[in-house]
C-alpha cells in the first residue's frame, strides 16, 4: 500500500512550493532512486497541466566521474545541463543516498571543478535566479542513523517536518521580515561567540516551503565589510565529503582572518578557494518547530528551532551584499539552553533569548505556535 503522506508531499511540492501552472515545464532531478515520490511528482505535474522531465542520478556513479574529472569534460557537462535548465520553468531536486560520506575521498581539486562548472553554470547562474525551485531529502536508513532514530520513527518525523502548514509559518514570518528590514546593527552572542554586523538596506527573505523542504528560515546578508568578532559553531558541518566540527571563525572588517576546526588545514583550503570565500553571503534565523537537533544534513540543520546560520561565500541575488564566491557554506549555531544558550540583538534590543523570541510581535514564530 502506498504511503498517503508521499502523495500529500508531492501535491504540496507541485502546487505550493513551485506553483506549477498549465503549460510549464518542471525538471525533477533525483540523486538516488526514489520511485514512489518521483512517480507521484510526475502524476501531480500532469494533474496541474504541466510537463514533467525526469533526470535520475546516483551518488556512487557521480563519485566515479569526479575521481577523474577534467575541466574540459565538466565544462561540456555543464553546457549540456545548462541547456536543459534554461528550458525549465521549475525545478525539484530530490536528494537521497545510502552514504552521506560517499564523496569524502574525492580530491578537493576535483570537487572544485564540479563547483566551478555544473555548480555555477547550471545551478547558481540559472536554476536559482531563473526558475521556481525547491530541493529536499527523502527518508532512508542512512538518514535515520544520522538522526539517531529508528527508520520508522524518522519517517514519522520527516513527514511531520515536510508536510506541516507552511502557509501558516509564512504569515508568522512577516513580522520578522519587517523588523529585519528596519534593522541596522545585529549582535549574536553565545558560548564562544560575540559577533556584530550590519544588515542595513539588505532585504530579508522568508522561506516557508517554497525553496527548501523542510523549510523554516528568514535570511538576509551582512553588509560585506561590517562583520567583526568571533563565532563558535556548535553543530557538525559536512562540506565536500568531510564533517567539520568545533569550527571557530574570527572576522575583521568582514573577512575571516582566523579559522580553526577539527581539520584546520582543510577548512582553510576551502576558505582559500577564492576571495569571496572568506566573506559572508548569508545570515539566517531558523524556526522549524519539529527540527530540534542536528543530523549532519544542512537542509534540516539550517532550519533547527532556536538556531541561526552564518554562511561564508556567495550571497543570494534577492539579499545581495556584493559577495561572489564558488562556495556557499551554511554553518549552524543553536542557541537553545541545552546547546549553551545565546542572544540575538537588533539595534541593541533583545529579540531572541535562548532560542525563544521575546518580542510580542515575534512570538508567533515560537515552536508552540507553529505546530
Amino acid at each position: 500500500m502506498k504511503d498517503p503522506r508521499i502523495q500529500t508531499l508531492a501535491h504540496n511540492l507541485i502546487n505550493y512550493s513551485v506553483r506549477l501552472q498549465k503549460g510549464e515545464k518542471v525538471l525533477i532531478e533525483n540523486f538516488g532512486l526514489q520511485r514512489e515520490l518521483v512517480t507521484a511528482l510526475v502524476a501531480e505535474a500532469y494533474a496541474a497541466g504541466g510537463y514533467p522531465f525526469v533526470s535520475l542520478k546516483d551518488h556512487t556513479v557521480d563519485r566515479a566521474l569526479l575521481q577523474g574529472a577534467q575541466e574540459e569534460q565538466y565544462s561540456m557537462m555543464a553546457n549540456f545541463e545548462a541547456n536543459v535548465m534554461k528550458e525549465m520553468d521549475a525545478y525539484i531536486g530530490l536528494r537521497s543516498g545510502s552514504n552521506i560520506f560517499e564523496q569524502s575521498d574525492v580530491p578537493g581539486d576535483k570537487m572544485r571543478i564540479h563547483g566551478n562548472t555544473i555548480g555555477k553554470k547550471v545551478h547558481r547562474d540559472i536554476r536559482v535566479p531563473k526558475t521556481k525551485w525547491v530541493v529536499l531529502r527523502y527518508p532512508n536508513d542512512a538518514m535515520a542513523q544520522l538522526a539517531k532514530m529508528s527508520t520508522e520513527a524518522f519517517e514519522d518525523f520527516y513527514f511531520d517536518v515536510c508536510n506541516l502548514d507552511y502557509s501558516k509559518m509564512s504569515k508568522a514570518m512577516d513580522s520578522l521580515v519587517d523588523l529585519m528590514n528596519r534593522t541596522d546593527k545585529v549582535r549574536l552572542t553565545g558560548k564562544g561567540t560575540d559577533l556584530t554586523f550590519s544588515i542595513k538596506d539588505i532585504p530579508a527573505v522568508k522561506c516557508a516551503g517554497e525553496m527548501n523542504v523542510p523549510d523554516g528560515e528568514v535570511y538576509t546578508a551582512p553588509v560585506r565589510d561590517s562583520v567583526n568578532g568571533t563565532i563558535a559553531y556548535n553543530t557538525p558541518s559536512p562540506y565536500q565529503g568531510f564533517t567539520f566540527e568545533n569550527v571557530t571563525l574570527t572576522f575583521e572588517n568582514g573577512k575571516i582572518v582566523e579559522a580553526t576546526a577539527n581539520d584546520t588545514e582543510r577548512i582553510n583550503e576551502i576558505f582559500n578557494t577564492d576571495e569571496g570565500a572568506r566573506f559572508v553571503g548569508e545570515f539566517a534565523i531558523g524556526v522549524n518547530p519539529y527540527i530540534q537537533h542536528p543530523m549532519q544534513d544542512i537542509l534540516f540543520d539550517e532550519k533547527i528551532d532556536g538556531s541561526f546560520h552564518f554562511t561564508p561565500g556567495e550571497c543570494y541575488e534577492d539579499a545581495y551584499n556584493g559577495n561572489k564566491s564558488n562556495i556557499h557554506w551554511d554553518m549552524v549555531m543553536i542557541q537553545r539552553p541545552e546547546y549553551g544558550g545565546g542572544e540575538i540583538y537588533f539595534d541593541d534590543v533583545l529579540i531572541r533569548k535562548d532560542g525563544l523570541f521575546v518580542l510580542e510581535e515575534l512570538k508567533g514564530l515560537n515552536p508552540e505556535n507553529l505546530k
